[in-house]
């Protein structure tokens, strides 16, 4: 799976390609991704070990690759990555950043530098956080998400009603309590240790995804380490491309990406956006028959009645319009929904007017 040259963006879809980010970056074809995510280098700047209480060793990130000589050569670094990342993807498309308080900063000032359009911080708060042993600080709790469409004017993804169904009905927040990896999903190498100090939970890539690309969709990951991003867009049903200089990396997130099996397409599809869907006038409902002129409407309960007329309006109670107009009359509101106040009779139970607007989308998606 892993490559060391680039033809063009179809032989190395699915496929982790060796070598430096910004060096393969600048081998892909320009607009070819639909989603970028990054989880660069935090810069830490550690200097000795950290201990424990009980004086055993915290493996924190000690790795060569996450030191740079001053801030100024990982600012250099960052203007070189990101600038590759943005040509590469299309003019709708976005990305994620994700960082500490290290390095998030100088993310996000970049990001807005290079004309990426900023959408959202989103903090991810750990449910299971490593303690402060010095005992100097606050327990450093979170990690922070930068997610940018490549310009202010790009139609980005965003699969909204998806995020509201995943949190039980009510709006996705921007802040996500979500563990660390832990336990049979984090990556151990042959000698017991991690394989990855700063693998990324497939919980935090799951919603990522699912929020801002769909089935189908390339996702670029520069960073792409023990690949969480690839086994998450693989059970998905989305591409990815990943960029790894590591080869004890990228030997441990091709076994990981093997053992993945994608979903059926049935399971991948997520809810729509309402606004998305096709715009049907309540006259059409009248047109097709499936209502007739002088059929009775009630709302539900029974409370207020109006009748159908030819031309698609209500008319009920000295008061005549739309279904919206009508029903906003009748309860004495501003605004009114129609489509779900209103509702017909069927074998002696109230259905709502909606059901025949849904039954025209679905026959309007089939043609």
């Amino acid at each position: 799976m892993a490559e060391t040259a680039v033809v063009g963006t179809l032989q190395v879809l699915n496929r982790i390609l060796m070598g430096d980010c910004i060096e393969v970056m600048r081998r892909l074809p320009a607009d070819s991704v639909d989603l970028v995510f990054a989880d660069p280098p935090y810069n830490l700047q550690l200097r000795g070990e950290l201990r424990r209480p009980d004086r055993t060793r915290v493996q924190g990130v000690d790795e060569a690759w996450d030191r740079f000589g001053t801030v100024e050569d990982y600012d250099a670094f960052t203007r070189a990555w990101l600038a590759e990342a943005r040509r590469v993807l299309k003019p709708h498309g976005a990305i994620w950043v994700i960082g500490t308080y290290h390095n998030v900063f100088r993310l996000g000032a970049e990001l807005q530098n290079q004309g990426f359009w900023i959408l959202n911080d989103v903090v991810w708060r750990k449910a299971n956080p490593m303690p402060n042993f010095r005992g100097k600080r606050f327990t450093n709790a979170h990690e922070t998400l930068v997610w940018a469409s490549r310009e202010q004017a790009s139609r980005y993804t965003f699969n909204y009603e998806a995020m509201k169904a995943l949190n039980e009905g009510v709006q996705m927040r921007s802040d996500w309590h979500l563990p660390l990896c832990t336990g049979h999903e984090r990556l151990k190498g042959a000698d017991g240790d991690k394989a990855h100090p700063t693998q990324k939970p497939e919980a935090l890539l799951h919603r990522l995804l699912l929020a801002t690309t769909n089935p189908g969709d390339i996702i670029l990951d520069p960073f792409f380490g023990t690949g969480t991003t690839g086994a998450v867009a693989k059970r998905l049903g989305r591409d990815f491309i990943g960029i790894e200089r590591e080869a004890r990396y990228i030997e441990a997130a091709e076994a990981r990406i093997e053992a993945v099996r994608p979903l059926p397409p049935e399971s991948v599809e997520v809810t729509g956006s309402k606004r998305q869907e096709p715009r049907v006038a309540f006259g059409v409902i009248v047109e097709r028959g499936m209502l007739r002129p002088g059929d009775e409407l009630w709302s539900l309960g029974g409370r207020h009645k109006a009748r159908v007329r030819a031309d698609g309006t209500l008319v009920g109670q000295d008061v005549k319009g739309s279904i919206h107009q009508v029903g906003a009359h009748l309860e004495g509101a501003s605004s009114c929904n129609g489509w779900t106040y209103w509702h017909f009779r069927r074998e002696g139970a109230f259905v709502p007017i909606d059901v025949l607007r849904q039954q025209v989308r679905a026959e309007m998606a089939a043609a």
